[in-house]
């Protein structure tokens, strides 16, 4: 899925740059991109994907520092805990998933 986000940014960045429908087609791409972007599904999606990528994160740091003790950097272990505070903005469910 990320492959095919930076490829259609890609594409829409290329054909912004390198057309010449002038000052109305980039503005009719970029209302385009602001709707896409407000769309309620798409920040959910957004927002749980984020979600996922630092509760990921906080267990690849504790199956780590399990491992090597320690070894691992304060400020390593500053990011992972200030990851863990931001992922806990919501109330949890019995999943484990915020209920925003």
């Amino acid at each position: 899925m990320r492959y095919k986000v930076t490829f259609v940014v890609g594409l829409a960045l290329g054909y912004v740059l390198g057309t010449r429908a002038g000052r109305e087609r980039y503005e009719k791409l970029k209302k385009s991109a602001r709707e896409i972007a407000q769309n309620p599904a798409v920040r959910n999606a957004a927002e749980s994907a984020g979600h996922t990528g630092r509760e990921y994160a906080g267990k690849a740091y504790a199956a780590v520092s399990a491992k090597v003790g320690d070894a691992v950097p304060d400020s390593l272990a500053g990011r992972v805990r200030s990851l863990r505070g931001r992922a806990g903005g919501g109330a949890d469910d019995e999943w484990g998933t915020s209920n925003t």
